[in-house]
């Protein structure tokens, strides 16, 4: 008996291999990818993880603002003169609340149609994406009132207090067309610091790259002045957020696989050069600087024993991926179960401050940036039809 139910085993587990190899039915999450590769991902041990949480899940205490009026509402900035907020959304728009309602401030593409329509959830538009444009990181110049954009298929582009069309600033590094721009800041001479966080996968695709983990991300600049753009870091695994300190002498940007804030030094003896700020207790997004020089970051969800096997065992996770599982749930596995928001602020010496949380996101369900304004958090999320503000005191 025991004989004829290891060779029913090992004939179960030979035709799972085999389905596996070859997906018949196109049902597995790697389906139309034919040359996905899962990369390992060396995340820091478990033991330098900040154990902190938030108990009294405070996140759920805060207001839904514009439910439905917004779709997709990645960051969100205030002008020069506090007016806002304006925020980029799905459909390719940047928009702008005047206190009374959301008005058009600015767009990307200069191909917008019908396929740019409004649609019932943010994920309705991402067939279209590369063709309505997707503005996600958000900054404004203080000094000029010009509005910067990282579009995430048109690169890094500026429009005029005034709004309208966004002007191209540039779309390649080395010959390398920008593919996912992500983030951006920009310091006191006008140069911007901004991700490019695939030269493979554009964002229409964001969870590929997250099952990938491959690591053909950058950290770049532009000059405003010679026009050029040049490459700071290469072969990281999905940078995102990107945000100055408040001297300035330094900036942290988010390495999205790893669950790391990592500072570049642009002065003093480590000029050029950077190193490990802090460690996330999950995966970030956005990170922005508040008044007093700390870092807000938003973590798009918690590390779990799961997501640290797969990281550290890419084959184990191609395999897994390759079962006929769509890429929806395998997201849902990645993510420990269900939506659920996090942000975290921490000093400027790279400490844990703070954390928030809506564990089971029942008000908060993702956070993809938290930019504090006037004591109130304001939260937006690539995933949501709303902005949720927390009130801070």
């Amino acid at each position: 008996m025991a004989v004829s139910t290891a060779r029913v085993l090992a004939g179960a587990f030979l035709l799972l291999a085999l389905y596996c190899s070859t997906d018949p039915f196109q049902h597995s999450a790697l389906s139309g990818f034919p040359d996905f590769e899962a990369y390992r991902v060396d995340m820091p041990p478990w033991s330098e993880v900040p154990p902190e949480r938030d108990s009294r899940n405070l996140l759920r205490r805060s207001e839904v603002r514009f439910l439905n009026q917004i779709q997709g509402p990645e960051s969100i900035a205030f002008d020069p003169l506090g007016r806002g907020p304006y925020t980029g959304v799905a459909d390719g728009r940047v928009l702008f609340w005047d206190g009374q309602a959301w008005s058009d401030f600015a767009y990307t593409s200069p191909n917008r149609s019908e396929l740019c329509d409004p649609k019932s959830s943010p994920r309705s538009y991402l067939k279209n994406e590369h063709i309505c444009g997707r503005p996600l990181g958000l900054r404004f110049d203080k000094k000029t009132g010009d509005l910067y954009i990282a579009d995430a298929y048109f690169g890094l582009m500026k429009v005029g207090p005034e709004g309208g069309l966004a002007t191209s600033l540039t779309t390649e590094a080395e010959g390398i067309p920008l593919r996912f721009t992500n983030d951006l800041d920009i310091d006191e001479e006008g140069n911007v610091y901004f991700t490019d966080s695939s030269s493979i996968y554009q964002r229409r695709n964001f969870l590929h790259l997250v099952f990938s983990a491959e690591s053909s991300g950058r950290l770049l600049k532009y000059n405003p002045v010679t026009k050029e753009t040049t490459v700071l870091e290469r072969n990281l695994q999905f940078p995102n957020g990107v945000s100055l300190s408040k001297d300035r002498s330094f900036f942290v940007f988010c390495e999205g696989a790893i669950g790391r804030l990592r500072k570049y030094w642009l002065k003093g003896e480590k000029a050029g050069t950077s190193e490990v700020f802090a460690v996330l207790p999950g995966f970030p997004d956005n990170v922005r600087t508040n008044k007093d020089g700390e870092f807000w970051v938003a973590v798009h969800c918690r590390r779990t024993l799961y997501t640290y096997l797969c990281a550290h065992y890419p084959k184990i996770r191609k395999y897994i991926l390759k079962l006929p599982i769509s890429a929806e749930i395998q997201y849902v596995l990645h993510i420990g179960g269900g939506l659920h928001g996090v942000v975290v602020k921490y000093s400027q010496e790279g400490k844990v401050v703070r954390i928030l949380e809506d564990s089971q996101g029942k008000v908060v369900k993702a956070v993809s940036e938290a930019e504090e304004k006037d004591g109130k958090l304001w939260m937006g999320s690539v995933l949501m039809p709303f902005i949720a503000v927390y009130n801070l005191d």
